[in-house]
């Protein structure tokens, strides 16, 4: 059974990075009862980076709670629902086990995988560890995003049923894979642009890969441009 173990919401606010202030809706928390699910986020939900986070393609973050026990030894400390910027903490679905274009029926809402999450500098802002978006990154423990292709009442501990997996059978850790640890894999690139439902920002950065230009990802990770 795959369920929901949280549902998690918050709006931007400003903290200090560096010697300046940044916004980041990085800090949710956890919501009981039913929240309505837009096309753009949950009711009292907000992403203050709209190019890193947030838009019709990435209006879920989904993290696995699977993945707390190793951040709770690797960052030293108890980490609460949420930790990780996520809308729903999950059960039961891993990066291994979900594919670019599963759609699942969460309550009243029907939902799509998109791409993975990108981790970026905004969670070492939250824990004070500037190398944790580069662990989270290569370890595949990122998480992914739902497009929401009918929306509809969400709360904490729904199922999540799977309706329909994609026929390309492209794992979230696959497209983790060859958008991080294997750059020049041309084959692996061409095989995620065949999957119609990817995001359109993963597929513009293969595209451009293809074509010999590699996307910067410094200020993504570090917050530097």
């Amino acid at each position: 059974m795959i369920k929901i173990v949280s549902l998690n919401v918050g709006k931007p606010q400003p903290v200090p990075f560096e010697k300046k202030e940044v916004s980041t809706g990085i800090y949710k928390h956890p919501v009981e009862g039913e929240v309505f699910l837009s096309s753009l986020n949950f009711d009292g939900d907000g992403q203050a980076d709209l190019v890193h986070h947030g838009g019709k393609d990435k209006a879920v973050c989904v993290y696995p709670y699977e993945h707390y026990a190793y951040w709770v030894k690797q960052l030293g400390r108890e980490l609460q629902y949420g930790a990780f910027g996520e809308n729903l903490t999950t059960r039961g679905l891993l990066e291994d086990d979900v594919c670019i274009g599963d759609t699942f029926q969460v309550g009243g809402a029907i939902l799509q995988v998109s791409q993975p999450r990108q981790p970026c500098f905004k969670l070492s802002v939250k824990y004070g560890v500037p190398e944790l978006p580069l662990w989270v990154q290569n370890t595949g423990y990122t998480g992914y995003y739902f497009r929401v292709l009918q929306e509809g009442n969400v709360a904490a501990e729904d199922e999540l049923i799977l309706l329909e997996r994609h026929s390309h059978g492209r794992t979230v850790t696959f497209a983790n894979r060859i958008m991080h640890h294997e750059k020049q894999n041309a084959e692996g690139m061409r095989a995620m642009l065949a999957v119609d439902q990817l995001s359109d920002s993963w597929r513009k950065t293969f595209e451009k890969r293809l074509g010999g230009i590699e996307t910067d990802t410094k200020e993504r990770l570090t917050g530097q441009a």
